[in-house]
């Protein structure tokens, strides 16, 4: 299949790119690396009459290490994080999770704030930004405003990007030294859509675990955060025992759909396990005292 017939248009400014939004309305879209809006587009499951090529605004690519906080420009490619962007634990984190999504040459193109634009469930960077509290820097006619990871991902597929907005950059905090990290994602095939996956940090001290961040993504609308589990896992022994029980309450938590690759039952036994090993993973990458 090929696409419908479009326009095109390439600025190289936010101002210019808000412009062409405002001109065009619902019939013009944003196309960032194009891994996902191509195909819908050559299976004519998307017909916009108008693309917007964000790939000559350079001012909203790239990553700036602000210290406490990685502001990554939403054009930067997935391969970008092939090697640590910062040191410490976030930028290792990083690292372990790119190399889950898709295939090599997808993340030649696919960028970091398209998939989040996207918001399919089982995106990890979405996860990411969940899980860490991460801020959306939004630009629009009227101006800037960011907004938290919490109220960003609406549902599958929405976000509160604004028909008129585009997504300039994203605000992720860093996890100070000390942190251990882990991620862990089950799919069909190396490359395939997550079936489910977890991600993890924990900060160990004295032997039990002082604070603690997860997330699990791919088994409900978007990647969830959840903060009842790090609650559960602070002040207790750092064991294996420990993640074992806290990871038993995850069925519990999370209300998958079934589909073609397995049904709701096994989705939330999947979602226990990939948090537990997240879990482990983690406490594995802690600097533990002895």
């Amino acid at each position: 299949m090929k696409p419908a017939a479009f326009s095109y248009h390439r600025p190289e400014t936010i101002s210019d790119a808000l412009a062409l939004l405002a001109e065009h309305g619902d019939v013009g879209k944003i196309i960032a690396g194009g891994q996902s809006l191509v195909p819908s587009m050559n299976f004519r499951l998307a017909r916009p009459e108008t693309l917007i090529d964000m790939n000559a605004i350079a001012e909203i690519a790239g990553i700036e290490d602000r210290g406490d906080t990685l502001v990554i420009g939403a054009m930067t490619r997935h391969a970008a994080f092939h090697t640590p962007v910062c040191d410490g634990p976030t930028g290792a984190m990083l690292t372990r999770v790119v190399g889950n999504i898709a295939h090599y040459p997808i993340r030649q193109r696919g960028t970091f704030g398209g998939s989040l634009c996207h918001a399919d469930p089982a995106s990890e960077w979405c996860l990411v930004a969940a899980t860490f509290d991460a801020a959306m820097e939004i630009h629009g006619q009227d101006g800037m405003r960011e907004v938290g990871a919490a109220d960003f991902f609406k549902g599958t597929f929405t976000t509160a990007v604004g028909g008129d907005e585009l997504l300039a950059r994203i605000h992720l905090p860093k996890l100070p030294e000390g942190w251990g990290t882990g991620f862990y994602e089950f799919s069909r095939r190396r490359g395939d859509f997550a079936l489910a996956m977890a991600v993890a940090a924990l900060k160990v001290e004295g032997g039990k675990i002082a604070d603690a961040r997860l997330g699990v993504g791919a088994v409900a609308a978007h990647g969830l955060r959840l903060e009842t589990l790090e609650q559960a896992l602070t002040g207790q022994p750092a064991t294996e025992e420990t993640i074992a029980e806290v990871a038993a309450q995850v069925p519990g938590l999370v209300k998958p759909s079934g589909d073609i690759h397995g049904s709701a039952e096994y989705r939330r036994d999947l979602a226990q396990a990939v948090v537990r090993r997240a879990l482990n993973a983690a406490l594995a990458d802690c600097a533990v005292p002895a």
